[in-house]
């Protein structure tokens, strides 16, 4: 049984470090190989990396804060969180595989945005799409990681709900 808990303790963190570093990568190449607000369209201007430095939150929400609010909501409240949501999924043994890996997205595309945060001051994104009526603002992979985990989680949601129902 230790073993196992070993192993599951093990998947979970190596899920968690692939979350943060294919961001914090991905981010160090575009730092150092794109300009500020340069365009590269990869896919006829459907996709495109542009790289923007966020102090905000998502979508800059909260760029306009004091510095001394922005500090406590993004990014000693978010170290909180993540802190706690790190420990609740390597301590409750019964989540699901889908949960658990759902939070393990979720917590690693948080700490990669959180580390930047508090590194450099700001996020940097870098990705933007753009396909008429469905369009994005610009983000990273750190964001993705956090949209998969919420999906994930959205989903195991939906499920559990429609198996108590037909119960």
């Amino acid at each position: 049984m230790q073993k196992k808990n070993s192993l599951r303790l093990i998947l979970l963190l190596a899920i968690v470090a692939l979350n943060i570093g294919c961001d914090q990568v991905s981010k160090s190449i575009v730092r150092q190989k794109i300009d500020y607000d340069e365009n590269i369209s990869i896919i006829k201007n459907h996709f495109i990396l542009t790289k923007v430095e966020n102090t905000g939150a998502f979508l800059s929400a909260g760029n306009n804060l004091p510095e001394a609010v922005r500090i406590i909501l993004l990014s000693i409240l978010p170290v909180l969180v993540l802190g706690y949501g790190l420990f609740y999924l390597l301590n409750k043994n019964n989540l699901s595989r889908e949960m658990q890996i759902g939070l393990c997205f979720l917590i690693g595309g948080g700490i990669g945005n959180v580390y930047d945060r508090i590194v450099f001051g700001s996020v940097t994104d870098f990705l933007h799409i753009d396909f008429g009526i469905f369009r994005t603002g610009i983000f990273n992979l750190a964001d993705v990681s956090i949209m998969i985990g919420i999906a994930i989680l959205f989903i195991q949601s939906l499920k559990k709900k429609t198996i108590k129902q037909t119960t």
